[in-house]
């Protein structure tokens, strides 16, 4: 009989307790981190500038004058990066007009190192072959000096995207550095396009600036 009232004693202290307002203890969860989004951009541009033209030529035979032309023209670039440090780049030009003295034609596929110094900025270099054709016309004669081989050159970009690393996470570590960021940016730079040891010794060469955009 005791300890038959020493249990009906503890059911109704219990129901007293409830009674009273006590409450259960919810079980706390940990907050779970959000994953942020991955980004994975084309590491691939295409740009679009103008360029002036400087070809300079051994002197006519003629009457022994210096050959010397300066042109303007547009430009195309497409290009892919490997990773930070190199990428490949086609090139072809032409400078404006049909009836000039020097009319300047270039294709060629270069090799491009490159260097970020800046968050978004960049410098690189260019080394590839390439096909350069000047058409000389000056009222009285004219020629035409196809040359295939080695052409070279340099320049900077910069990129005007701002980079959002609260937006996601990177597939590759360069990405977003220098150049290689979805958006729009800008280039100059100058290239070597033909030297040609013959009879019509001839250099031509080019400054260009212009558009880019990284896909």
């Amino acid at each position: 009989m005791k300890k038959a009232a020493a249990i009906a004693a503890i059911l109704s202290l219990t129901g007293v307790l409830y009674a009273g307002g006590a409450k259960a203890v919810a079980p706390v969860e940990a907050p779970v981190a959000p994953i942020p989004p991955t980004i994975s951009p084309i590491p691939a541009y295409i740009g679009l500038g103008l360029l002036a033209s400087f070809v300079d030529r051994d002197p006519c035979p003629c009457n022994g004058a210096d050959l010397s032309d300066r042109r303007a023209g547009g430009i195309l670039r497409l290009g892919y990066d490997f990773n930070n440090y190199f990428g490949i780049e086609a090139r072809g030009l032409r400078t404006f007009g049909n009836n000039v003295f020097s009319k300047v034609t270039h294709y060629g596929l270069y090799l491009k190192p490159q260097y970020h110094f800046a968050d978004q900025a960049n410098v690189y270099g260019l080394l590839g072959y390439g096909h350069t054709v000047v058409d000389y016309t000056n009222g009285i004669r004219s020629s035409h000096n196809p040359k295939n081989g080695l052409s070279f050159g340099g320049g900077i970009e910069y990129d005007f995207g701002k980079d959002k690393p609260l937006e996601g996470v990177y597939d590759r570590v360069f990405d977003g550095q220098g150049d290689q960021e979805k958006g729009w940016g800008m280039w100059i730079d100058v290239q070597h396009l033909l030297r040609n040891e013959g009879v019509m010794h001839t250099d031509s060469n080019i400054v260009s600036v212009g558009i880019t955009y990284d896909f």
